[in-house]
């Protein structure tokens, strides 16, 4: 059969295996480098194919149901002459037995590197193409990268920097160095496989040879047809932007359930919701009071006289479903329904969920949840959670596939000075998921940065593709929970077994462009970094401090990710010497040497924005001494009584204005020469905060609490600035 006659048979899946020589022949036609071979029926052919291309050769079994053949035995190396090769086809005629289906001939490449690449079909994302070290240690050394097909020249040649290895590829032992083109040629025809044949389920060549003078052999190949066809979970229908916008815009809202119980979700949303300045209507329900919180009750949402934008629902889940009718009666057309008891419970939640889901469908209603801890737009003082965190308006907004995590990082947020220009518990996402929140941010001009904590997605092609699309407008900041649990799928190949959750989920945010993160409190940083500063053209790092160790530090911390801290030229250097005395360091990090003058560090950060060559200047201790001194001015009073408290209170007052007025001429100068200044305070002050509004630009001033906060932060806004070039 041809390569032609194959490719047509994989399509109508009349091929449930593929051997060795048809899979090389289809990878080659896919621009694939395979080794030159022939296929022999017995010994007599095996020596005369052994012949023509010269001794040493390597023989194998072939056979379509012969997986794992070095393993068994059925791989014959460095055969020298014709007695070796009838030995060896014997050998695998033993071994092989009615699985075999001939033998494969080819000569014997030499070289010392082997690398492997793949193909496989996630469940969740589609297609994924792998590379990495190749070999027998494939599996144990697990050194490989992935993308989701279809990929692009430049996504192939960045899985080649990817891999632990990478330097395996330059010259090695005598060997010339890899050519990385045939290996981006191999990558990007496995993509091609991927969107050309999706019947095949998956591609394993391992190993991908290099030969001693840099050439690139496919001498093993493995090609699994997709066989039964597999059942594709159905998968929820998008939701408009507009309508999830509508949910966070309520004119008037029901309280469903609303309770007269300190400590009660009926009380405790009806009271954030009011205390947090809503304008609003709000109207409680419930058939068992009069009156609650002094308001008048409705026994049900029916006997409400206004129109109602959003109904609130907290009561059990066995009402929910009756619930349903009424909202549709009454024309409400969004539901924040609080209430678990659903999907997450087991089997029989999932039941009542499904059947909630298709009624509401049916009578046009949006459902956000179950198992929400709710939402919040601080934009029109709307705090609808169950946590009583009320941040200010700004432009990160927060979606949360845990409701605990997210009101926390609210309150965080709130402490820290951080914006928020929306924020949703997600719960259950029985109708709306994250991937419609991406479509809904993309659009959405008050969200400057998207910070996500996601531990599943419903449709991950889709998350994919939003996700890109979000990603090349505004960064999206991601934690990921439930990493620990590996993929259960498994595969004959060495692709399959290398595959996991994580390993395709990475694969995914560095190919969105997706910033992930390892810790909550980072997402954090990387929202208010993002939503505060402008964006580094490059890594290149000037570093300005107040004590030399703590530059030091600093400059560890920047080798460590990834940042250049460029030397100071000699006009810098020579500018320097103008302000600072002749003790100072002439180096980057640039040390202060302790200097009281107020005027000094601001002259210096715009020396050091101001050259070409910087791209952020991190700014160590100049904010925050404030603190350090009233800790001190409190020690003088108790020791010193020559000094009176209204002395040291003026001190106080000198050095608070000072740091503000420092502030703001920091932000002036981000706003001048468009580059980022990360701070770090010598002490956090008593709210805690990180961010630093100002009234007259969009930019803020940022000190994180340690260098490696500040330095992380910079280093994953370079990651992003890197993905955003990519894309021009």
């Amino acid at each position: 059969m041809d390569v032609k006659q194959l490719q047509a048979a994989i399509r109508k899946g009349t091929r449930s295996a593929i051997n060795e020589a048809e899979a090389k022949a289809l990878l080659k036609e896919f621009d694939v480098p395979v080794v030159p071979e022939a296929i022999a029926s017995d010994s007599a052919e095996a020596i005369r194919a052994a012949d023509a291309f010269g001794y040493p050769v390597v023989i194998k079994g072939l056979g379509s149901a012969l997986m794992h053949k070095t393993e068994r035995g059925l791989v014959k190396l460095n055969l020298s002459g014709p007695q070796a090769v009838q030995k060896a086809v014997e050998a695998i005629m033993a071994s092989a037995a009615d699985d075999l289906e001939g033998f494969v001939v080819q000569p014997q490449i030499q070289g010392k590197r082997e690398l492997v690449a793949g193909l496989f079909r996630d469940p969740q994302f589609g297609p994924v193409v792998m590379f990495g070290i190749g070999g027998v240690f494939t599996e144990a050394l697990a050194d490989v990268s992935f993308r989701l097909a279809p990929i692009t020249a430049t996504d192939a040649a960045e899985m080649l920097t990817e891999i632990r290895a990478r330097a395996f590829l330059g010259r090695y032992r005598g060997e010339k160095a890899i050519n990385h083109q045939p290996i981006i040629q191999t990558l990007m025809g496995l993509s091609r496989i991927a969107v050309e044949l999706p019947e095949i389920a998956e591609i394993d060549i391992n190993p991908l040879l290099a030969s001693s003078d840099g050439r690139l052999w496919a001498v093993d190949a493995l090609v699994v047809p997709e066989g039964e066809t597999r059942k594709k979970q159905p998968l929820p229908p998008p939701v408009s932007p507009d309508a999830i916008g509508a949910i966070f815009y309520p004119r008037s809202i029901a309280f469903i359930g609303a309770s007269a119980q300190m400590g009660k979700w009926g009380h405790m949303l009806m009271a954030n919701t009011i205390s947090g300045g809503y304008a609003g209507r709000v109207f409680l329900v419930n058939p068992k009071a009069d009156t609650i919180a002094g308001r008048k009750t409705y026994p049900t949402v029916c006997d409400i006289p206004e129109p109602v934008d959003l109904a609130v629902v907290t009561i059990p889940a066995a009402g929910v479903l009756d619930l349903i009718p009424q909202l549709q009666e009454k024309g409400i057309n969004n539901m924040l329904l609080i209430t678990s008891g659903f999907g997450e419970t087991g089997k029989e939640g999932k039941k009542l969920e499904a059947k909630l889901v298709r009624a509401a469908r049916k009578a046009g209603i949006l459902i956000l949840g179950p198992n929400t801890m709710g939402i919040c737009n601080p934009h029109i003082n709307f705090y609808c959670t169950g946590f009583p965190a009320k941040p200010r308006a700004g432009s990160t907004t927060m979606v949360s596939q845990s409701g605990n995590m997210g009101v926390q990082l609210l309150a965080f947020a709130e402490q820290q000075g951080i914006g928020i220009r929306g924020f949703c518990g997600s719960g259950n996402e029985a109708m709306m998921c994250i991937e419609d929140y991406l479509d809904g941010l993309e659009v959405d001009t008050l969200t400057r940065t998207a910070v996500l904590y996601v531990e599943s997605v419903k449709n991950g092609r889709r998350f994919f593709e939003s996700a890109r699309r979000v990603g090349q407008k505004k960064p999206i900041v991601l934690l990921k929970g439930g990493e620990s649990q590996a993929g259960k799928r498994a595969a004959a190949s060495h692709t399959g077994a290398l595959t996991s959750d994580r390993r395709v989920f990475d694969a995914v945010c560095r190919q969105a462009g997706i910033v992930k993160v390892d810790v909550p409190m980072e997402l954090l940083d990387l929202g208010a970094a993002f939503s505060s500063l402008p964006l580094p053209r490059g890594n290149r790092a000037a570093i300005m401090t107040l004590g030399g160790g703590w530059g030091v530090v600093t400059a560890d911390l920047c080798a460590h990710f990834g940042l250049d801290v460029i030397e100071l030229s000699p006009d810098i250097i020579e500018a320097i010497d103008q302000i600072l005395p002749p003790y100072w360091s002439r180096s980057n990090p640039v040390d202060l040497v302790g200097e009281g003058d107020p005027t000094i560090p601001r002259a210096v950060l715009e020396l050091l924005l101001k050259w070409d060559d910087c791209d952020a200047v991190i700014n160590l201790g100049i904010v925050g001494r404030r603190q350090v001194l009233k800790s001190h001015g409190a020690a003088v009073l108790k020791a010193d009584p020559t000094y009176s408290a209204e002395f040291i209170k003026q001190i106080q007052r000198g050095v608070k204005k000072f740091e503000r007025d420092y502030i703001a001429q920091i932000i002036d100068l981000m706003e001048t020469y468009n580059k980022p200044v990360f701070g770090v305070s010598m002490l956090p002050d008593e709210k805690q905060q990180t961010v630093y509004p100002h009234k007259k630009h969009a930019f803020k001033g940022v000190f994180f609490p340690t260098p490696e906060r500040a330095v992380g932060a910079f280093a994953k806004m370079v990651q992003y600035q890197k993905f955003l070039s990519g894309k021009k």
